[in-house]
């Protein structure tokens, strides 16, 4: 069960793997299983109580079932004291284990298993990347490739770095070779992962080689059988030239940038330590936009910084009224413990930040409608993931600029590249006919 982002699922690809490898298979009701694996978020409070709240569901099944066992793992365990409090607060689980230690999971199960005693395995540094673990995809047609682990940023508001560790970059041979046996199994699309994906590589000794988030963008592009190559998420402070010119070159690079950009406000930023001025972020943009025409641009936006002022505010809406985002999620910001901003002075009251979300959100809303309108009646080239599965009698698939797109079809359409005429647009998706 997998809580929280693109790289925890990454993760329990390689957890299903490797209990595959065990002699497990996948069940499809908890009820069944003998082994359940919850990987955890914990960047928002919210998700850590959604973990509390499935383990208590899971406590009523293992009283019927004694021998069901249970873990933890993920970033929530890796948060300072949280392992312990896992075991306080839910003493039914078995088995937790942190994020530095995936890779030895075969081991702490069957040690859970054969000594029949609660296990804990929280590495408190980071390790080699360990490459060759298996991995059971959950789609086999679009794929995750991680490209690098742990994060060097340290934004005052986020907790990743220090339950992922310090940025270390896989060997460009190490992801190439991912991609290749991903293809070779009927994958078309790869989504190369990283908090920050344009700093890949700068732990390279640069006398090595295939060093670098453009080169590697280039050799990922030249993998016979691809169709798309995506990509998530970039930082503004270091989206740079080099790395523009290779989306524009690259034919399997789609047209679709994620850039997080949070604030509106250089003084939110600073506080926020994210590198870069509001100015810097919209020359990024535009810098982008001209060098790969029709580019969709998304973004991450956090509402109720501690500190922000109305003004503030009113900087972050002028900036998402001028750039004009395709999609933007918007976050209230949580306080973590462990982060510097947790302990900011001037936190922002809850009714002031829910007030400002909706009225982001609703800007934001707007703007998309009115971007997508702009869609009709154009030809969007799809690729198709399947039957709808809440709209009967309907295909859906994403066009490069990573918009959902809903038309006539079925599952056995999956797969393929069409060509769709759009004839309706809303905020969500696209909705068309196939052009013959």
């Amino acid at each position: 069960m997998t809580f929280g982002c693109q790289m925890n699922e990454h993760d329990s690809e390689r957890l299903a793997g490797m209990l595959e490898e065990m002699g497990y298979e996948p069940s499809g009701d908890p009820q069944d299983a003998d082994v359940v694996v919850l990987n955890t978020c914990t960047v928002r409070e919210t998700a850590e109580t959604r973990v509390y709240g499935r383990l208590g569901e899971l406590k009523r099944l293992k009283a019927g079932r004694p021998g069901m066992v249970i873990g933890v793992c993920g970033c929530m365990p890796q948060r300072e004291g949280a392992a312990n409090e896992v075991r306080r607060r839910a003493p039914h689980v078995d088995l937790v284990f942190g994020t530095h230690n995936l890779d030895e999971f075969p081991t702490l199960l069957r040690e859970v298993i054969e000594e029949r005693r609660p296990v804990v395995a929280v590495s408190g540094e980071e390790g080699e990347i360990v490459e060759g673990l298996p991995r059971r995809p959950g789609d086999d047609l679009k794929a995750w490739v991680t490209i690098t682990h742990g994060c060097d940023n340290y934004c005052s508001y986020c907790i990743v770095p220090y339950v992922r560790g310090r940025e270390r970059s896989r060997r460009p041979e190490a992801v190439v070779g991912e991609v290749e046996s991903l293809v070779a199994a009927g994958c078309r699309e790869v989504t190369l992962l990283g908090q920050n994906v344009n700093s890949y590589g700068r732990d390279f000794d640069e006398a090595a080689g295939g060093a670098g988030f453009a080169r590697l963008l280039r050799r990922v592009n030249d993998i016979d059988g691809l169709w798309r190559v995506r990509y998530m998420t970039s930082h503004p402070r270091d989206f740079g030239l080099e790395v523009i010119e290779a989306i524009a070159s690259c034919g399997k690079v789609c047209e679709h940038v994620h850039l997080p950009v949070q604030s509106g406000s250089d003084a939110i930023l600073e506080l926020m330590n994210r590198g870069y001025t509001a100015a810097r972020y919209r020359d990024v943009v535009a810098r982008v936009r001209q060098a790969v025409p029709g580019v969709a641009v998304t973004t991450d936006i956090i509402v109720g910084f501690p500190g922000e002022t109305e003004a503030d505010f009113r900087q972050t809406l002028d900036l998402v009224s001028d750039v004009r985002f395709d999609a933007a999620f918007t976050f209230v910001y949580s306080p973590r413990a462990g982060t510097p901003a947790a302990a900011f002075p001037e936190q922002v009251a809850e009714e002031v930040k829910k007030e400002r979300i909706a009225r982001l959100i609703a800007l934001q809303n707007g703007i998309t409608r009115e971007e997508n309108q702009k869609e009709l009646g154009r030809s969007v080239e799809v690729l198709v993931e399947g039957a709808s599965p809440k709209n009967p009698g309907k295909a859906e698939g994403r066009t490069r600029t990573n918009k959902l797109v809903l038309f006539a079809g079925s599952q056995g359409d999956r797969g393929k590249l069409v060509n769709v005429r759009v004839v309706r647009a809303g905020t969500w998706a696209l909705h068309g006919e196939v052009i013959p």
